[in-house]
């Protein structure tokens, strides 16, 4: 991998679906630094709303949260997506579960891939270069 300083994205709006607001401070603060615009939301149901009135980059589902879990918010999300043709959304399970049924229970309900709590710099990039090649920033 580049320099940590150097690896920076452009035009990368993530939905951060995360109810803990200690998590969804880390996780806002390292995204940011990779040149991410975060959008914040509490539970599954803020994110269902903001993810079929805008087009993200990337969301990250936390599993398990008030209201509606990340589950549940994930399926309506594809459902929205078969029913209306919109392009499908990028998203990843950002849970505290490590178990191999959890990941599982993430990619039934339409998730694409799975990152665990507590988050680090190096797994968050690993998984933006993974899933978002073309959105590196240009000479860096």
């Amino acid at each position: 991998m580049t320099d940590k300083q150097a690896f920076k994205l452009e035009h990368t709006h993530v939905l951060l679906a995360e109810d803990n607001i200690v998590n969804r401070m880390v996780a806002t603060s390292i995204l940011k630094k990779f040149g991410c615009s975060v959008t914040p939301a509490g539970n599954g149901k803020e994110a269902l709303d903001m993810a079929v009135e805008r087009r993200f980059s990337l969301v990250f589902m936390d599993c398990q949260m008030p209201e509606m879990d990340g589950y549940e918010a994930t399926r309506a999300i594809r459902k929205f997506e078969e029913q209306s043709g919109a392009e499908r959304a990028l998203i990843v399970a950002f849970t505290a579960s490590v178990m191999a049924e959890d990941r599982e229970l993430c990619l039934n309900a339409g998730m694409d891939d799975f990152m665990t709590k507590p988050v680090l710099p190096d797994d968050i990039e690993k998984l933006l270069r993974k899933w978002l090649p073309g959105n590196v920033a240009k000479g860096v």
